[in-house]
């Protein structure tokens, strides 16, 4: 019998696909692991498909050495969404396949056995009295937790209500109240609850996305505290009344839980996880239930999008604008791109929502290549926040907050409710300098300035994460008058203590919330009014409720200004918007208050004045008038090494070999230094490439990047292609 010829996706940093003979024995289609000979050793890789012919002698080519599957893991539309893919953002295809793949199945393990996971309670915890748990609440609590599921709960649900609570089960486990268990893959069900009467803005928009045959793109465009989640809900309802999946996306995992409690408890069931914060077989065992078709709801982040979903049903990308949806290493997709193309496949309708749209989507709205849903109402009686500049020109501050801004706290905390302070930099202050000789502390590694963490006691790059010990003295000029610049969230954490001591601070960034679980403990808490004040950083702004939330400071939006990056207005923009959505509801007006010594930009007026879909219209003028997207499309080729100069000379000849390529209609800027240009050790080039014709774009690209394939000293840096890029970096 004549060995098959199989096409295989090697999980390798190569940019082609490679011909193998099938083993003698055995079976093989596309959708396979296979582990094959490669160079001097073995690599895994995926069987896109069988050829009957190949480029090389047949006589040249090597069987696989191993079939890892019984079963292909990815069916035939799975292997032309990941080639797309990876011909679309320009990247290797078997890195594209293997990123697709949990980690385990990556390293060539086995497709986990069909069970979670779990705990129940022995016969001695259903006879516990809580009351003997009463010096260890959180065990109580967890213990209580167990209780109310008679067959068991997964660890999975566990984690994504509590975070890192493995310590807690083990102490159960140890006073015999508790006992590990596996448990079917079928997640728990509850009785779901009633959902609350829809307005007609919102049930206008269910309507449509309900009545739409196939595939169709809804940018579901809703102020903050409109009730955009009733309506995934009630469209995910819908579809999983018809036996088909639904996959909802968030930004960050730091939204996973809220929106698991959401949904379970309208919908009645509980959704499946897929995230970072899962352990490596948590992930893979969620990958193959959703995989299977076994589960009908799967949330997760940016990375669930490359989940084979066999039913799927409906997509829904929430806060779609959210940067944190692009990839920015290895695979740079974008995960609501994706996301579309996914519905387009499967045909089914896609909903993209936020208080914010992207200038993308709203540009696609006005082509006509989506349809626009507006919700312009807050739920029940909430009213939007009021929100007024505060021009801190020549202003004393305290920790950076003015005059204006402590008394509107004051007055907040008097009547009994929360304020929330943002301010987008963690850390006690962004500066240490000397007073007698002018000395700053500068990272070694990177063109940054060190960031001053007293809790640490040291100062931190927040770029490479060098970290060094506070100095005794100026290194420069061993003077002993060193001063910090600036405010950082622990600084302001330390002065409102100060200043309000009868009030309890909450402070969420990413230093305060290292420990797994601290950052659903806190935000819990906060919801239940345990804390007064909020800090905190972008974790803050995002789709947070606080019922008793009325007053939101923002205390530096300058930076966004006056960004280098053409995108930093807009961002800027969303940002305030989405903090100042935490201010107000129901019958308790918001007011906002934003600190600024550029109190007369026309952009930022236009904002406040007349709101975001005014200020979005007037940055669409603005970018078509300049050629910049969505009026065209660009591509980012980015090098770096450690020897300066290197990649400057890298993408000097890249650019010849594209010039040489001359296409009408593709315009190559640079070489320039990245914003940052030495970052970690390295220095960092960029080259941009531009054309208002995307088909154009990415056929001159495939030749290009043939070309600088070939160029011998690409092979002694890091070079990498960014398709659509997000950010200058």
């Amino acid at each position: 019998m004549q060995s098959q010829i199989l096409r295989v996706a090697v999980f390798a940093p190569i940019r082609r696909l490679f011909d193998y003979l099938s083993p003698e024995e055995g079976m093989v289609v596309a959708g396979m692991r296979v582990r094959v000979p490669f160079g001097r050793s073995y690599r895994i890789g995926m069987v896109t498909g069988l050829v009957e012919q190949t480029e090389l002698d047949p006589g040249r080519l090597k069987a696989v050495a191993e079939v890892l599957d019984l079963e292909p893991l990815l069916r035939g539309d799975d292997i032309d969404f990941l080639s797309w893919v990876a011909s679309y953002y320009q990247h290797p295809p078997g890195e594209v396949f293997a990123s697709a793949l949990p980690v385990l199945l990556r390293l060539g393990e086995t497709t986990p056995s069909d069970h979670l996971a779990g705990w129940r309670l022995t016969g001695q915890g259903r006879l516990a009295d809580v009351a003997q748990l009463s010096r260890a609440p959180k065990q109580a609590g967890l213990l209580a937790v167990i209780g109310r599921h008679p067959g068991g709960i997964s660890q999975v649900d566990l984690s994504a209500e509590y975070g890192n609570c493995r310590p807690l089960l083990l102490a159960l486990q140890e006073k015999g109240l508790i006992e590990a268990v596996q448990l079917r893959p079928s997640l728990p069900e509850m009785t779901p609850v009633p959902a609350p009467l829809l307005n007609g803005e919102q049930a206008g928009a269910v309507e449509a996305i309900s009545a739409a045959m196939g595939f169709h793109t809804f940018l579901l465009d809703g102020i903050t505290g409109s009730g955009k989640t009733e309506v995934y809900l009630e469209a995910a309802r819908r579809v999983l009344q018809q036996h088909r999946q639904v996959l909802v996306l968030v930004p960050e995992i730091a939204l996973t839980p809220q929106t698991t409690h959401r949904f379970a408890q309208r919908l009645g069931i509980t959704p499946l996880l897929l995230h970072s914060g899962l352990t490596d077989k948590e992930r893979a065992l969620a990958w193959t239930l959703a995989s299977q078709g076994k589960v009908g709801l799967l949330l997760g982040t940016r990375s669930a999008v490359l989940t084979p979903l066999p039913g799927l049903g409906l997509v829904i990308v929430d806060e779609e604008h959210d940067l944190s949806f692009k990839q920015q290493e290895g695979v740079r997709y974008s995960a609501r791109d994706l996301a579309i193309l996914r519905a387009r496949r499967a045909d089914c309708p896609v909903v993209i929502g936020s208080a914010t749209p992207s200038l993308e989507s709203l540009h696609n709205v006005e082509a006509g290549r989506y349809k626009g849903l507006r919700l312009t109402q807050r739920a029940g009686s909430a009213l939007p926040p009021d929100m007024r500049l505060v021009d801190i020109r020549s202003a004393p501050l305290e920790a950076g907050m003015s005059r204006a801004l402590l008394h509107e706290i004051k007055q907040t905390l008097d009547q009994g409710d929360q304020a929330l302070l943002f301010l987008n930099r963690r850390g006690f202050a962004p500066v240490l300098m000397c007073h007698d000789c002018g000395w700053f502390a500068q990272c070694p590694h990177c063109d940054a300035r060190m960031t001053v963490h007293f809790q640490d006691a040291g100062l931190w790059c927040h770029h490479c994460g060098y970290f060094q010990r506070f100095p005794s003295q100026c290194p420069s000029c061993q003077g002993l008058r060193l001063a910090t610049l600036g405010q950082g969230t622990e600084q302001v954490e330390t002065a409102l203590k100060t200043l309000f001591p009868s009030h309890s601070v909450a402070r969420i960034d990413r230093d305060s919330t290292r420990r797994k679980g601290t950052l659903q403990q806190l935000l819990e808490q906060a919801r239940q009014g345990k804390h007064a004040l909020l800090l905190g950083t972008q974790m803050l702004a995002k789709g947070h409720d606080f019922p008793n939330l009325t007053l939101v400071g923002i205390l530096d939006v300058d930076q966004g200004l006056f960004g280098a990056d053409f995108r930093a207005t807009e961002r800027m923009a969303q940002l305030i918007v989405q903090v100042a959505g935490r201010a107000g509801r129901a019958d308790k007006p918001g007011r906002v208050l934003i600190q600024t010594r550029h109190a007369d930009h026309p952009l930022l007026n236009l904002l406040i004045g007349r709101g975001y879909p005014a200020f979005a219209s007037e940055m669409l003028a603005e970018r078509q008038a300049a050629a910049l997207p969505p009026f065209s499309h660009q591509v980012m080729l980015r090098a770096e090494s450690a020897i300066p100069g290197e990649a400057e000379k890298f993408l000097r000849q890249a650019a010849q070999l594209g010039r040489e390529q001359a296409t009408p209609g593709v315009e190559i800027w640079g070489p320039a230094p990245a914003p940052m240009e030495r970052r970690a050790g390295r220095f960092r080039y960029q080259l941009l490439i531009q054309s208002a014709n995307r088909s154009q774009l990415h056929r001159y690209l495939g030749r290009w990047l043939q070309a600088i394939e070939g160029v011998k000293t690409g092979h002694r840096l890091r070079w990498s292609i960014d398709v659509d890029p997000q950010e200058m970096l």
